[in-house]
């Protein structure tokens, strides 16, 4: 059996502010034909705070697509042509109101690759300094600061929903930044 299939034609259905709906036509493995409705996505941003004292900064933002606040780590959408490494940099002042001395790749991964081509960077902030928010007009975003094991233990305890969160928080807490003696300044 042969496992594969492969892109007949595209349609933008929608252009947004940041990212298009397109629907694609691909052709299965089998010969027949299947549509296909995705945003098209220029890549995103997850930032995971660690205070000098091992203390991870989140931020509570309302989401309209869940119609309720959510915990989360600071996030934000690539600008067209932007380095992801200064999209976090500029995330982190912008949402959560530190700057970072350091900024370190965590890796990347798919966000939801069923709907979309999302790629999304995950860094740890370090070496952080208390500058201010620097909110986007449309943003209302609280900042709370949780020790890095209660974070740790929200992941499994059900204080996260927010997948991004969780997989850099994850992704921090294996590379030895976060949790469990990580004290930010590895």
């Amino acid at each position: 059996m042969t496992i594969g299939s492969r892109v007949l034609s595209r349609t933008t259905l929608h252009r947004g502010r940041k990212f298009d709906y397109e629907q694609l036509v691909v052709a299965g493995a089998g010969g027949q034909t299947h549509t296909r409705e995705l945003v098209r996505h220029p890549g995103a941003v997850v930032v995971v705070p660690i205070l000098p004292d091992g203390r991870v900064v989140l931020i509570r933002v309302f989401r309209a697509s869940i119609e309720s606040m959510n915990l989360e780590l600071c996030a934000g959408t690539l600008e067209r042509g932007e380095d992801p490494a200064a999209c976090a940099a500029r995330e982190l002042i912008e949402e959560t109101g530190y700057r970072a001395g350091r900024i370190v790749p965590l890796g990347w991964f798919l966000t939801s690759p069923g709907l979309s081509d999302e790629r999304m960077y995950a860094f740890a902030a370090l070496d952080l300094e208390h500058v201010g928010q620097d909110l986007e007009e449309d943003e209302a975003i609280e900042v709370e600061i949780r020790e890095a094991d209660e974070v740790l233990g929200m992941i499994c305890g059900g204080g996260f929903h927010d997948g991004k969160s969780m997989l850099a928080l994850l992704l921090a807490r294996r590379s030895g930044l976060m949790g469990e003696g990580g004290r930010g300044d590895a």
